[in-house]
């Protein structure tokens, strides 16, 4: 992987949000590289779910994939993740970052470039990295 599209979830543009990946009204685009982390463009979530009140549902997982694998999405990134990181993660390698200012945490994902490309290398059997600090 020589560059990768990470969709970090946002509520206001600035901050991870502090509800689950799915949920953030917003993904704030950057392409990383080995060396840079360049801001793309902030996207709105607008993937709908028949029934807000089902936890872990597959299908709201199923649209946000949807949405982002349109983006050429490769890594997503938030402060929480719920129960569809299992399902999720089968698509993009899943940062789990300290919550707080989105610019701030860019050159933490930078410097974990090789461990984030190894973790895309294992495929649909891939875990998540934890980042936190």
């Amino acid at each position: 992987m020589n560059n990768y599209i990470c969709a970090i979830a946002s509520d206001d543009g600035i901050n991870y949000t502090d509800t689950h990946f799915g949920d953030a009204k917003f993904y704030i685009l950057y392409e990383i590289t080995a060396f840079s982390g360049e801001f793309i463009k902030t996207i709105s979530n607008t993937t709908k779910h028949d029934n807000e009140d089902v936890h872990a549902d597959p299908k709201k997982a199923g649209s946000v994939v949807q949405m982002l694998k349109k983006k050429n999405i490769r890594v997503v990134a938030a402060g929480v993740f719920g129960p569809n990181i299992k399902r999720i993660k089968t698509k993009f390698v899943c940062l789990l970052m300290d919550q707080g200012s989105i610019s701030n945490s860019i050159p933490h994902i930078i410097n974990n470039y090789i461990a984030i490309t190894e973790e895309w290398n294992k495929g649909e059997k891939r875990g998540f990295l934890n980042l936190k600090k």
